[in-house]
Order: C-alpha cells, then sequence, then structure tokens
C-alpha cells in the first residue's frame, strides 16, 4: 500500500530559512516528490502532523490549500482502476498540461538507449527530434530552395561539429531535455498532416521514413500517457483518427546469374572494393546476414567449421554451417587474424573492442564506404539493380524462392514468428501468379 504524506524538504532549505512542502509517494521503496509552492520555516512545521503550526499567520489558509492537495494525492492512486507507480500518480497530479514537453520524454527515452549502447535506435530517434524542430521553426515567407538549404546547412555544421568533438551525441539530448516548445497535446492530427507534408516537400523523404517517424511519435504517446503526462483523450491516432499504414514495398534481390558476375570478377586484392565484394558475399553466404554483423566477424567465432555468434540486432544466437564458398574467402583473410585484432575484415583492427560506441561509428563507416563501392561493383557486372548493403538478404530470399520449407528459411532468417517469413517470402515468389497470368494470355 502506497503512503502519501506531506513534508518539508528540509534539504533544499533556502537562505532565508525556508524549505519547500512536497507530497512524498512512497510505495515498495521507490518514492517521488510534487512540490506544492508552498516554503515555511521549520519553527513552523509540525512535522508529525505534517501541517502548518498555528504560529504562521497564514496557516489555517495554507492548511485548508495541503489538506485539499492530500486528498487529490489520495482519490487519484486509490481511486485507479489499475496500479499505479509514484512516477504516475506524480505526473497524474500535474494533470494533462504537465511540466514534460514531447521533446523532454523523448529526449529520457533516447539518453536510455544510448546508455544501453543501443546506438543505431537512438542516433534515428535524434534526428526525429531535430526534423519536429525544423517543422516548428518553419519560416514560411522563405522559398522552397531556400527552407531545404537552410535545414541541409545547419544539418552539415551539426554534423561536422561532432566529428571534430565540438558537438557530442549527449549535447543534442540535453538540447532537447531543455526544448518544452512541443507539448503533447500539440500534437493533432492537422499537426501530423502538416509534418506529414513537411518530411515530404522539405526533407524529401520517402513514405517509409515519414511512417517510422510516425511510429515513433505514437510510442512516445504512449509512454507519456501511462506514466501520466498526457491525458488519453489528446491521443490522435486510432479509430477515425490518424492511421499508420505501413507500406510493403517491392524487395528486390539478385538473381544466381548476377550473383556469379560477382564472384568471377577479378580485383586488386586489398583494395576497398575487393573487400567490398568479399565482406558482401560473406553476408550472402550466410543467408543474408546484416552487412554490419559480417563486419563484426571474429574468427572466435567459427567453430567446428559453423559460425556461431549472436546478432546485433536481436541477440538471438546463431549458428550456421561454413558454406564452401564462404570458406575460400575466409581463408583470403587467415593471415591477417592477428594484424586485424581477431576480427575476419580489416575494419574493427584498430577499434578498442571495450568501447561499443567507437565499434558502432567504424561499423557504421564502413558500410557507407561499402554502399559505395557497390554501386561500382553493379556497374562492372553490368547488374541493373540497386546492388547495396541489405540487398545481400533479399538475393538470397529471391534464390531461395519456394525451394526451401517456410520453416527451415524462418531458421536461417532468425526470424520469431513464422508469419514474418512468410510475408518476406512472398516478394520472392511469383510462379503460381505467372501461370496463372499465362493461363489467361497465352490461350
Amino acid at each position: 500500500m502506497a503512503s502519501i504524506k506531506i513534508v518539508r524538504r528540509k534539504n533544499k532549505e533556502r537562505k532565508d530559512g525556508t524549505a519547500p512542502l512536497a507530497l512524498r509517494i512512497s510505495e515498495n521503496y521507490k518514492t517521488n516528490y510534487k512540490f506544492l509552492g508552498q516554503y515555511v520555516l521549520e519553527k513552523d512545521w509540525d512535522k508529525f502532523a505534517g501541517r502548518i503550526k498555528r504560529t504562521h499567520p497564514n496557516s489555517k489558509k495554507i492548511n485548508n490549500f495541503l489538506l485539499k492537495k492530500l486528498i487529490e494525492a489520495n482519490d487519484i492512486y486509490f481511486d485507479s482502476k489499475k496500479e499505479l507507480t509514484t512516477k504516475q500518480v506524480k505526473q497524474k497530479l500535474k494533470g494533462a498540461d504537465g511540466s514534460k514537453s514531447f521533446f523532454t520524454v523523448a529526449s529520457d527515452r533516447i539518453e536510455s538507449k544510448y546508455e544501453k549502447s543501443i546506438f543505431s535506435v537512438a542516433k534515428s530517434e535524434l534526428s526525429i527530434l531535430y526534423n519536429l524542430e525544423e517543422f516548428l521553426n518553419l519560416n514560411t515567407t522563405q522559398t522552397k530552395t531556400e527552407i531545404i538549404f537552410g535545414i541541409m546547412k545547419r544539418r552539415k555544421e551539426r554534423v561536422s561539429k561532432g566529428r571534430k568533438g565540438e558537438h557530442l551525441f549527449m549535447d543534442s539530448v540535453k538540447h532537447f531535455k531543455k526544448n518544452n516548445s512541443l507539448k503533447f497535446q500539440d500534437i493533432s492530427e492537422s499537426f501530423l498532416d502538416k509534418y506529414k507534408d513537411f518530411c515530404t516537400v522539405y526533407l524529401e523523404q520517402k513514405t517509409r521514413t515519414v511512417t517510422n517517424q510516425l511510429i515513433f511519435i505514437r510510442t512516445l504517446f504512449n509512454k507519456a500517457i501511462k506514466e501520466g503526462v498526457v491525458d488519453a483523450k489528446y491521443y490522435p491516432f486510432g479509430g477515425e483518427k490518424e492511421k499508420i499504414r505501413i507500406g510493403s514495398g517491392h524487395k528486390i534481390g539478385l538473381t544466381a546469374d548476377e550473383v556469379e558476375r560477382l564472384e568471377i570478377i577479378n580485383l586488386e586484392p586489398d583494395t576497398s572494393i575487393w573487400h567490398t565484394k568479399n565482406v558482401w558475399l560473406v553476408a550472402f553466404y550466410f543467408a543474408g546476414v546484416r552487412i554490419s554483423d559480417a563486419v563484426e566477424l571474429r574468427w572466435s567465432e567459427f567453430i567446428d567449421d559453423r559460425l556461431i555468434y549472436t546478432m546485433d540486432k536481436n541477440e538471438k544466437p546463431v549458428s550456421l554451417k561454413v558454406p564452401d564458398k564462404a570458406t575460400k574467402i575466409l581463408e583470403l583473410y587467415k593471415k591477417y587474424r592477428d594484424e586485424n585484432n581477431g576480427y575476419v575484415f580489416p575494419f574493427l583492427k584498430d577499434v578498442n573492442p571495450t568501447n561499443e560506441e567507437e565499434i558502432f561509428k567504424k561499423k557504421r563507416n564502413a558500410t557507407k564506404l561499402f554502399n559505395k563501392y557497390l554501386k561500382k561493383l553493379a556497374a562492372l557486372c553490368n547488374i541493373d539493380k540497386n546492388l547495396s548493403n541489405h540487398i545481400a538478404r533479399h538475393t538470397f530470399g529471391n534464390i531461395a524462392g519456394d525451394k526451401i520449407n517456410p520453416l527451415m528459411l524462418q531458421k536461417l532468417y532468425r526470424h520469431s514468428d513464422l508469419k514474418t517469413t512468410l510475408n518476406y517470402q512472398a516478394n520472392f515468389i511469383h510462379r503460381d501468379a505467372d501461370e496463372a497470368l499465362d493461363s489467361v494470355v497465352n490461350f
């Protein structure tokens, strides 16, 4: 059972000897304080009764106010249909117009992701906050060209300062913690419609990128409602309101012939394009593992002709046989085992293995380099497709088609749900539809 009491916070005593009064909400060894805006001297406070002594000139008026707040807190806690944490009670006391802005709640989440070393998520979510800030500061008196130029200029300045160490990731988080320009109540259907247009017109983002931002905003809203930061009546999603629709899109992989062209092309050893080809093929040979995982492969993960490692994305354990084609590429790097600091490929050889942020940055830089050289490889191999890092997975799915049992594909893809595998593989199975079309057209 929660304990709700009014206390004088002596540790926050001011120079004049007065200290603030606060509601202390305690349960299960967790305590939160809601300050009440009243300050009293120690001689005027009855700590046992939790009220102002008669020695104070406004004791009656203040005690009535304190009693009202105490009743309000108890009503919120005991009349709730669900169990509330002390933090949630505190937020509900603030009401729908609570002091926490959207940016504050978002930056708390991003800081948590960063501290857990989930850098890719933290970075992408921080980018959304900058997009929202640009939207709020939109100057419609400028031309479209001027607006886009200004956004790009500010973005480049942030990146440049980051590379020079003049502006750290947490500096951005602190910036948004102090930003009170956006309340949850401001995020209406109309707001979301205008923001989607802004992302399309001025940020030149594709539909899926805009959708990801809406999902982030919805996640923050749900979190804020749960914690009592905002009333559920302000929720702008679901029902007749904003609906988030995730488009399927086309997933296109290489054919077996196109993969063979990549395999046989001769490149100068130890060049960036040579490494790019090898990393991409290894990712494909292991059922389309993420390129970032392929970059981080260590020799210690190869045991008894099997690859045994844990995926970065979902921390799932993986155990796969090393195909003969992968073995041939791995043999090219064995002599550099010590030089590469235990890694198969050379991109992480100089990083501190205990510095997860440094590893993340090196992997990110490597994948950017790969995308650059994959375009050159596509041209050299006469592949008229967008050859990219992620297409290694699509290529495996395309060649697998309907030849492999879905349950086996689920295992190879490391999907938690078979439905995910079936939906993914549906992008590459066209035989039935092709035969149906032929049966009508080729009569």
